[in-house]
């Protein structure tokens, strides 16, 4: 299951989040987050409590797309007790993402 974030609970839901946390920040505009979006769905029902799955709309939390200087959209981070430890932009592939969610585990 995807979780929501927004600018008021992102310290909450990703920060002192247990468990990892991939998130997706992305616009309902932009057509290489729509292409991501299956794969980032899939991730979530594969990771279902070991890696907990955020979807982060830059237009509606600006605060926390400053903050972690998203730029370019899609942009995807993986944090770990509170940390990015991965992050990359543009269409990436759901293997390597997983790879990636696997090494943060």
């Amino acid at each position: 299951m995807e979780v929501k974030v927004h600018d008021g609970n992102f310290e909450t839901e990703v920060l002192d989040a247990s468990i990892p946390v991939l998130v997706d920040f992305y616009a309902d505009w932009c057509g290489p987050c729509k292409m991501m979006a299956p794969a980032i769905g899939e991730l979530a029902e594969e990771y279902e409590g070991r890696v907990k799955v955020c979807k982060c709309n830059v237009d509606e939390s600006m605060n926390t797309a400053m903050r972690y200087r998203v730029q370019s959209i899609p942009m995807l981070c993986i944090f770990k007790n509170g940390e990015v430890v991965f992050s990359t932009v543009g269409v990436t592939g759901k293997e390597e993402l997983a790879a990636r969610m696997d090494a943060a585990l």
